[in-house]
């Protein structure tokens, strides 16, 4: 019992994590360097590393993808917060359903003493099994 009691807590400290994480989004943020094109440019030397620093923040999302340039300073620093919060998020979503399984695996099947009762779950398991899984 000490184990199931110690698996809620932390599930508990996971829970208090995710809502103290704060804002956060997909994507991640790419720094490039780009070439104008231009003749006489000096992007255009060999070993000139282009224009830039620019930043991108992207994602795709249910197939699409989204972009969008990022000055430096307070929003290139808040997109950044994000991102890292967003990883953060994901990692604590993980560790929360590795926890919940073990709680899973920890807890006792509820007993049924009456036989009519027994009759009437199987029933309506069957009902439900047959609905979600019906051949098409």
């Amino acid at each position: 019992m000490k184990k199931l009691e110690k698996l809620e807590e932390k599930k508990d400290s996971i829970h208090e994590q995710l809502v103290s994480l704060g804002d956060f989004k997909r994507g991640t943020i790419s720094v490039n360097y780009r070439k104008c094109g231009k003749k006489k440019c000096a992007c255009t030397k060999p070993g000139h590393p282009g224009h830039g620093p620019q930043y991108l923040w992207n994602t795709t999302i249910k197939g699409k993808s989204y972009a969008k340039n990022l000055k430096l300073g307070p929003e290139l620093k808040k997109t950044l917060e994000e991102t890292d919060n967003y990883k953060v998020f994901l990692k604590l979503c993980e560790e929360l359903v590795k926890t919940n399984e073990k709680i899973c695996q920890l807890r006792d099947i509820p007993e049924i003493t009456e036989e009519s009762e027994a009759d009437a779950l199987k029933k309506k398991l069957h009902s439900l099994f047959k609905k979600k899984y019906k051949k098409r």
